[in-house]
């Protein structure tokens, strides 16, 4: 019984991992589209511009590292 319960505490902790995640990756791109509003990054990079793929990949890892320090048990 103490390994389900384990395996339980260890899904919810996925759970609440990828929950917020996909809420930190959402904020902080809404955030980067704030700070450039001239700028329309999606059609940029949906027109091939290989600079602002990677200025965004940067904003989504960086996001990355910092909600996954902050939810690391």
């Amino acid at each position: 019984m103490e390994i389900a319960t384990a395996y339980l505490i260890t899904f919810g902790w996925a759970i609440v991992g990828s929950a917020s995640m996909g809420a930190g990756l959402f904020i902080s791109l809404y955030i980067f589209n704030l700070l450039n509003k001239g700028v329309d990054e999606w059609a940029l990079i949906r027109e091939g511009s290989v600079p602002m793929a990677i200025v965004l990949a940067a904003v989504v890892i960086a996001s990355g590292i910092v909600v996954g320090s902050a939810i690391r048990p």
